[in-house]
């Protein structure tokens, strides 16, 4: 059942972010499976007079290769549409002059080939997968201790997330074992960063409290969506644990079976 309270703040809404994945998709072999009803949610939504952007964690290709992916589960998306952490990146390493130490998944590489990484002086860590291992763990870690002023950018921090086999561990477990064995705090770009949540609002030239985000993350979507001055739905798909609706210190302002019942009481507040 989903909660009640929630939605009539959707009247006075201009915009809706969501997650991808465990919101319209669960990634895995080949391009992973569509969430029933999601597909047609995001039509409904983009039929709607509301914006829609997608703002989403993903690491492991390039915003055009992942857009393609989901293009081809048959969502109607756009790469201008997508907001990942790895141009959002690129864009801080060039205005502060930082040249990259890299441990992330092969796919997403060439969001970097612009970059100078040569005698490394900060280190980017993204959803490596398989890349993670011990050897490229410490690879990263003799960067860090070796700099005067070590700097770590995370891209996310998120504990876990879902595929068509079950959950795997995500970023921020490693990101955690590099900021103890550095003593340092890593530098989130990515959700729940409210700079990344603001550079969407920006793209949209929305106020938080106009914009509505639905995750499956209570901690990183909803919650850093509500840092933000957003509200945040949190769907019953992807990583969700019954658990999150009794966390001690993250309260989503809804919570739904998934995005299609969002999508359906959204429209019904406004009308549609």
């Amino acid at each position: 059942m989903a909660d009640t309270n929630w939605p009539s703040c959707c009247r006075s809404l201009k915009g809706v972010v969501l997650d991808m994945c465990g919101v319209l998709y669960d990634s895995g072999e080949g391009d992973g499976v569509a969430i029933p009803g999601s597909i047609e949610a995001v039509q409904r939504l983009k039929a709607s007079d509301l914006q829609l952007r997608f703002c989403t964690n993903e690491t492991q290709a390039t915003r055009e290769k992942f857009v393609a992916k989901l293009q081809r589960l048959g969502f109607d998306i756009s790469v201008s549409e997508v907001f990942p952490p790895a141009p959002a990146v690129v864009a801080v390493l060039k205005q502060r002059g930082l040249r990259p130490h890299l441990l992330v998944y092969d796919g997403v590489l060439p969001e970097f080939d612009s970059i100078d990484k040569t005698n490394p002086n900060c280190v980017v860590i993204g959803d490596a997968a398989e890349n993670f291992s011990y050897q490229n763990l410490n690879e990263a870690f003799r960067v860090l201790v070796g700099l005067e002023k070590p700097v770590l950018f995370s891209m996310g921090q998120g504990r876990y997330y879902k595929e068509t086999d079950g959950l795997k561990l995500d970023v921020g477990v490693f990101m955690k074992a590099l900021e103890y064995a550095c003593d340092l705090e890593a530098e989130v770009i990515g959700k729940p960063s409210p700079m990344f949540f603001q550079t969407v609002l920006g793209d949209m030239n929305l106020q938080p409290h106009e914009a509505l985000m639905i995750g499956d993350d209570l901690v990183n979507d909803v919650g850093g969506a509500q840092h933000c001055g957003m509200k945040g739905v949190q769907v019953r798909t992807g990583k969700y644990r019954p658990s999150d609706e009794r966390h001690p210190t993250v309260t989503a302002d809804g919570t739904v079976d998934n995005l299609a019942q969002a999508v359906d009481m959204i429209l019904a507040q406004r009308g549609h």
